[in-house]
């Protein structure tokens, strides 16, 4: 694969048979960064377990300490008065049967996180083949299905984001970005990753954390010493 001028660039500032400190690695992630953008700081965890086997599954959700600087749409499946509750919280978009119609019929995908009340999950269930592939259904675990539909969106927009498993067993999700700087960026790595490493399934065997990578959007990727993420 043929890459960019900016990425050799990139590249020559990390030595790839390293394994760095969390903070050194960030750091040299932001150094990395060329793009006339803010580039998003990304971490990829992958795990000792067996996605395959319900005792294996490692998912769950966190309200990173900054945020993830990303502008988050939210919208609620709701009725009555947690409809009213959705909307003086803040949602993007309430509704019920008119929003399955929508995204059925319009291709609306305009919105980031979406929230159900119980009773809803009927509704929303018809979703499930596209929510679901492009991870937006809602799932208790992640907290997105609840009747204190004003908090899950007031932690949605503060930067919640949900951890899960993909199936080759790595975990990708955001830590913020460029411009947060070393100090935020690691603070929202180690509580992310305390999260991971306190969610190992009782079923998960030998080592848990068998690497871990951090890299800006279009830069390359930095290795963490992952010995140093268990103790």
């Amino acid at each position: 694969m043929r890459r960019g001028k900016k990425y050799v660039e990139s590249a020559k500032l990390v030595d790839r048979a390293k394994l760095y400190d969390p903070a050194e690695a960030l750091d040299t992630v932001i150094k990395t960064a060329k793009a006339k953008f803010d580039e998003t700081v990304e971490v990829h965890v992958k795990l000792g377990v067996d996605s395959r086997h319900a005792d294996q599954q490692v998912r769950g959700a966190i309200v990173l300490p900054h945020g993830t600087g990303k502008k988050v749409r939210v919208l609620v499946f709701a009725k009555g008065d947690k409809a009213k509750e959705a909307e003086a919280a803040g949602a993007d978009y309430v509704g019920a049967e008119d929003l399955v119609a929508r995204i059925t019929g319009e291709n609306f995908f305009d919105f980031d996180v979406v929230i159900a009340t119980p009773d809803m999950m009927g509704v929303v269930g018809r979703l499930g083949k596209v929510l679901g592939p492009k991870g937006l259904m809602p799932n208790p675990k992640a907290g997105t299905v609840t009747m204190d539909v004003t908090k899950a969106i007031n932690e949605s927009k503060a930067g919640r984001i949900e951890y899960r498993l993909d199936k080759t067993n790595i975990i990708h999700c955001p830590l913020g970005k460029v411009s947060f700087g070393t100090e935020k960026l690691t603070e929202n790595f180690n509580a992310l990753l305390g999260a991971i490493v306190k969610a190992k399934p009782a079923a998960a065997k030998g080592q848990y954390i068998r690497s871990c990578v951090v890299a800006a959007t279009m830069g390359p990727g930095v290795k963490i010493n992952q010995a140093r993420l268990t103790d």
